[in-house]
C-alpha cells in the first residue's frame, strides 16, 4: 500500500505524524545509576559528581528548569565545562530515543553525498559548458540572480520588521546564554582568504564548502585547458562519478519519510513548552515567518514567471520533495543532492547549469537566512531600545548579504552570523540570547526558503540560456 503513495504524500504524512508523536513523548532530564558510571569513565571532578548525586531521582519537565538546577549546584564554570556531558546523560525519552536513529543514519547518508556529488558535478558540470567564456557568462548570470534575490529578501524582512516592531517590550528575562559565537565570528576578508585551501584534503575533511567549491571550479577549468586526449578521459571519469552519485542519490530518497519522522519527532519533543514560547515570540515568530512567506509565495514566484517565463507552480510540484526534506533537516547542503535530482529529472534544467548553479546556491545563495539575519537583528534593537537610523539600516541591508554568504549550510549557521551584524550596529552580542529558543523552529522554514531560492535560480538561468524545460 504504502509504494503506491506518492513519495511526497509519504513525506508530509511522516512530518505530521512525527508532530505528533514528539508532541505526545515530551523530553525529560533526570540522573540515574547509568548515568553517574558514564561521569566515572569520563574522570568528571568528584565533587562535581557528589552535588549531582544530590539531583538523582528529580524529574525536570524542561531543559531550562534542569539546567538553572545543575547551575545552582554545581557553578556556572563546572557547568560549561561539563554542559555537553551532563545533558547527553541526563536526557531521558526512550520513545524518542527508539526512533530518532532513522534520523541520525538519514542525515549521515545525505552529508556522506555532498562533497562527492559537489565535486564530481562541478567538474563534470564545467567541462559540459565548453570554454571559459561561456563559464564566465553562467557565472555572472548565477551571481546576480543571488545578489538580487538576497537583497529583495532582506528589504522584505526590513519593511515587516519596522512594520510590526516585533522588539518592543521584549521580555529581556528570557534571554539566554550563547557560548562560542564570538570565537566562530569571522570578518568578510577573513570568508575571502581561507576560500582558497591550505589543503585541499583537509578541506574535505572539514567539509569546507566555499573551499571545496573553489578547488572544484579551478580544477573544472583547468580540464579545458589540457591536451584533448586528458581531457576527454577526465570529463568521462567525472560525468561517471556524478552518475554514480546521482545513483546512490535516488537510493537514499527511498528512505526519506523515515528519516524525516526521525528528525522531525526528536525536534519537537525537545522544546520545552512549545505553547508558552509561541506566546512569548509569537509577534516576532509571525513576523518571520510572514517574511519568508512573502519571498517564497510571491518574490520568487514572479521572478520566474516574468523573468524566467516559467511555471512556478510547476515547478513548486516537482519540487516538493527536496522543500519537505530542507524543512525537517535545517540543512540546505544535506538537502542538495535531492535539490539536484528533482532541478534535473523533475524540472528539466541540464546537468551543466544545475551542477554549477545548485552546489554555489547550497553555500553563498541564502536568501531565507539573509532576510532572518535582518529582522533578528532589528528585533535585538528594539528589544535594547535603541533607535536605528536609516543609515544604520543600510547597513543592516549590506552586512546582512555579505554574512548570509558566509553562512555555512549547515543547522543555526545562520545565528553565528547574526553576531557580525549586530557588531557592525554596535548592538550588544548577548541579544542573540533572546531568539535561541526559537531559532531552531525558524531555521526550518528559512532553510525551505534557501532551497526553493536556489531551484528558482536553476530554472531562470536555464531558460535564460535557452533550454526547453518540463515547467
Amino acid at each position: 500500500m504504502l509504494k503506491k503513495i506518492q513519495l511526497h504524500w509519504q513525506i508530509l504524512i511522516a512530518l505530521i505524524l512525527a508532530i505528533i508523536y514528539g508532541l505526545i513523548f515530551s523530553t525529560t532530564y533526570t540522573f540515574t545509576d547509568k548515568s553517574f558510571n558514564k561521569f566515572a569513565k569520563r574522570n568528571i571532578n568528584e565533587e562535581v559528581v557528589g552535588k549531582l548525586k544530590e539531583l538523582q531521582g528529580n524529574v525536570y519537565e524542561s531543559r531550562k528548569e534542569f539546567i538553572e538546577s545543575i547551575k545552582s549546584h554545581i557553578g556556572e564554570a563546572n557547568y560549561d565545562k561539563y554542559k555537553r556531558l551532563i545533558i547527553e546523560q541526563a536526557y531521558h525519552n526512550p520513545a524518542i530515543n527508539g526512533v530518532s536513529w532513522m534520523g541520525d543514519i538519514f542525515l549521515k547518508l545525505l552529508k556522506m553525498l555532498i562533497i562527492p556529488l559537489i565535486l564530481s558535478s562541478l567538474i563534470s558540470g564545467i567541462t559540459n559548458i565548453g570554454s571559459g567564456s561561456n563559464l564566465g557568462r553562467l557565472g555572472f548570470k548565477t551571481i546576480s540572480y543571488y545578489i538580487t534575490t538576497s537583497i529583495l529578501a532582506i528589504v522584505t524582512g526590513l519593511l515587516l520588521v519596522n512594520l510590526f516592531r516585533p522588539g518592543i517590550g521584549a521580555d529581556l528575562s528570557f534571554e539566554e546564554k550563547v557560548a562560542g559565537l564570538l570565537e566562530k565570528q569571522r570578518t568578510f576578508k577573513e570568508i575571502i582568504i581561507d576560500i582558497v585551501p591550505n589543503n585541499v584534503f583537509h578541506a574535505f575533511a572539514e567539509g569546507d564548502m566555499l573551499s571545496i567549491i573553489f578547488f572544484a571550479l579551478l580544477f573544472g577549468f583547468f580540464i579545458m585547458k589540457v591536451a584533448p586526449r586528458s581531457k576527454q578521459l577526465l570529463s568521462d571519469a567525472f560525468n561517471a562519478i556524478f552518475e554514480v552519485m546521482m545513483k546512490i542519490t535516488l537510493f537514499v530518497i527511498k528512505f526519506t519519510p523515515l528519516g524525516i519522522f526521525g528528525i522531525v519527532c526528536k525536534v519537537i519533543a525537545d522544546q520545552d513548552d512549545l505553547t508558552a514560547l509561541v506566546t512569548r515570540m509569537g509577534l516576532y515568530m509571525g513576523t518571520v515567518v510572514l517574511a519568508l512567506g512573502i519571498h517564497f509565495v510571491v518574490i520568487l514566484p514572479l521572478l520566474m514567471r516574468f523573468i524566467g517565463k516559467a511555471n512556478p507552480w510547476a515547478h513548486f510540484r516537482n519540487m516538493s520533495i527536496p522543500l519537505l526534506t530542507a524543512f525537517s533537516t535545517s540543512s540546505s547542503g544535506a538537502t542538495l543532492p535531492l535539490t539536484m535530482n528533482a532541478v534535473e529529472k523533475n524540472s528539466g534544467v541540464s546537468n551543466k547549469i544545475s551542477s554549477f548553479t545548485l552546489p554555489l546556491g547550497a553555500t553563498i545563495n541564502m536568501d531565507g537566512t539573509a532576510l532572518y539575519e535582518c529582522i533578528a537583528a532589528m528585533f535585538i534593537a528594539q528589544a535594547y531600545g535603541v533607535e536605528l537610523t536609516l543609515v544604520h539600516q543600510i547597513i543592516v541591508i549590506f552586512t546582512a548579504l555579505l554574512a548570509s554568504i558566509g553562512a555555512a549550510a549547515i543547522p543555526m549557521a545562520g545565528l553565528v552570523m547574526i553576531t557580525v551584524i549586530l557588531s557592525a550596529v554596535g548592538l550588544p552580542l548577548e541579544g542573540v540570547g533572546l531568539i535561541l529558543a526559537v531559532d531552531r523552529i525558524l531555521d526550518m522554514f528559512r532553510t525551505c526558503t534557501n532551497v526553493w531560492s536556489d531551484s528558482c535560480g536553476s530554472v531562470i538561468i536555464a531558460k535564460s540560456e535557452g533550454e526547453k524545460l518540463n515547467v
